[in-house]
């Protein structure tokens, strides 16, 4: 993917915050929350992109928010913390040391620079002790979801069980369906081809493909999505579809009367060697 400039604006400011969005490594999102002066950042994986994009845009660093401790999500912090002393957001049961403000699911962050209040919700599956941020405000929603929801998809159960990353998608996927789904990962085409293979006549699938590969023709962003688009035609929302749930079957894959969890693990298991 070609490199834009250091952070573009992704989705539209509502009460004059914005999201920047950063690239970096081969295929991740850092986003930068701001109000054109101060600037909070979610899963500075890379310190070096998140510089440029402040220098760029004139922004100061005021705090810093993380959804696990994976390294493409955690590995800026030190630089980050060499050049803004400021605090350290993340899950309180995610074994990461530069974390000075520990949270669970009904914590509430608040930062008068920007202006911003995110409320906690405890998503485990991807890892043990993974969170998401959720920033509600009328007519407009935003969710900061680490690994644990993808535009299409959802992440690898590196630590958690079928169960527990089942109910942190149903989690998020309650939220309202204009909530903009800000994940981590630029995934979506690969999780669209899988998601075309299990429910292959899901017409707003079909329409989502062609829109989505049309931005990845001229490396534009397919993120963020939104929770209304993602309970359409993401499978790992919709596994208890009974066309997916016969797909499953027919591949040799789940058997006749499985319980919906057996059908969400053969799905995940699935998309794993897809």
């Amino acid at each position: 993917m070609t490199n834009p400039p250091p952070g573009a604006e992704s989705g539209a400011s509502h009460n004059d915050l914005s999201v920047l969005t950063v690239p970096a490594f081969k295929d991740n999102y850092l986003w930068l929350i701001h109000d054109g002066t101060h600037a909070a950042v979610v899963d500075p994986g890379d310190s070096g992109p998140i510089l440029d994009a402040l220098a760029t845009h004139g922004l100061t660093l005021t705090a810093i928010l993380l959804t696990h401790h994976h390294a493409d999500h955690t590995g800026g912090v030190p630089e980050l913390l060499a050049r803004f002393p400021v605090p350290v957001y993340g899950p309180r049961n995610d074994r990461i040391a530069a974390v000075t403000h520990p949270l669970a699911e009904g914590d509430r962050v608040t930062l008068a620079q920007p202006g911003l209040e995110l409320d906690v919700l405890d998503v485990p599956g991807h890892t043990l002790g993974h969170i998401a941020y959720v920033r509600r405000t009328p007519g407009r929603h935003w969710l900061f979801c680490g690994d644990t929801l993808f535009a299409g998809g959802c992440g690898r159960l590196f630590e958690g069980a079928p169960e527990q990353m089942a109910a942190s998608l149903e989690k998020l996927a309650s939220l309202p369906e204009d909530t903009q789904v800000y994940c981590a990962h630029e995934y979506t085409l690969s999780n669209l081809r899988f998601a075309e293979a299990v429910e292959p006549d899901n017409q707003a699938l079909a329409l989502r493909m062609r829109d989505e590969s049309a931005k990845r023709a001229v490396e534009v962003p397919t993120v963020p999505s939104s929770i209304g688009l993602e309970r359409r035609t993401n499978p790992f929302l919709r596994y208890r579809e009974a066309a997916i749930v016969r797909e499953l079957v027919k591949a040799g894959r789940l058997a006749e009367g499985a319980t919906p969890v057996q059908a969400f693990a053969a799905l995940r298991e699935w998309k794993n060697v897809f």
